[in-house]
């Protein structure tokens, strides 16, 4: 009888390979990964590789899909853990999770929201379901505040047709909100994801050991400037 090659000898070789790929990314960054590198790593041929990734480009957006995939796990689990009647505290939910999965996954948190990798575009029609996905959470409970007549609107400025065209694609994906509740969604994100990426890239101002008091601070600015009393 034959031996087992060393792909049939591991049952999910494109999990591995995708394992393989984060261990090269938090070891030597993004933009040095290489698919025979990789290879080397999990034990096969590099030919062999190609029978689960054309190229590096498709690797890249399966980790990618991947990133975006568990980043909107946590989100969702955290608004879930909270009533839908507690819209304050499924808001502070969904926003303690945002940061802890960017401290648990950094590489994932800086492949999906960090410095682009050079010669790398990611394709929408693939990576959009997945990325609308991991803000459908947020988008969510803000409309729940918005139908409670307690979301503050920010003075936004007239919607112009192409950004209407792009609002009916992401609905298809977030799930049915009004216009303004995902805007603030988004300038809502916008706010927490620049503390937290200073602080995953080694900026935060001295005011602790880590950007968590900071970051407790714009949690409680976000409930003040968005919900009404």
């Amino acid at each position: 009888m034959a031996r087992p090659t060393k792909i049939e000898q591991i049952p999910n070789m494109a999990e591995a390979i995708k394992d393989g790929a984060w261990e090269q990314i938090a070891t030597h960054g993004a933009a040095a990964l290489s698919l025979r590198a990789i290879a080397r790593t999990v034990g096969i041929t590099a030919p062999a590789i190609y029978n689960y990734f054309p190229d590096r480009d498709a690797l890249v957006t399966a980790l990618i899909i991947d990133a975006y995939t568990s980043f909107g796990d946590w989100q969702l689990q955290a608004r879930d853990s909270v009533s839908a009647e507690n819209y304050r505290e499924r808001l502070r939910a969904i926003g303690l999770a945002y940061r802890k999965w960017a401290m648990t996954y950094s590489q994932r948190y800086q492949l999906i929201f960090g410095t682009p990798i050079p010669g790398y575009v990611a394709p929408v029609t693939q990576v959009l379901p997945s990325s609308a996905r991991s803000l459908s959470a947020l988008a969510s409970v803000v409309e729940e505040i918005r139908q409670a007549s307690k979301l503050i609107l920010p003075n936004f400025s007239q919607f112009i047709k192409e950004d209407k065209i792009k609002f009916d694609v992401w609905q298809d994906y977030v799930g049915k909100v009004e216009m303004v509740s995902l805007s603030v969604s988004l300038l809502i994100w916008a706010r927490v994801h620049g503390l937290v990426s200073l602080e995953i890239g080694g900026n935060m101002p001295p005011f602790g050991p880590t950007g968590e008091d900071m970051y407790l601070l714009e949690l409680d600015g976000i409930e003040k400037n968005f919900i009404a009393d």
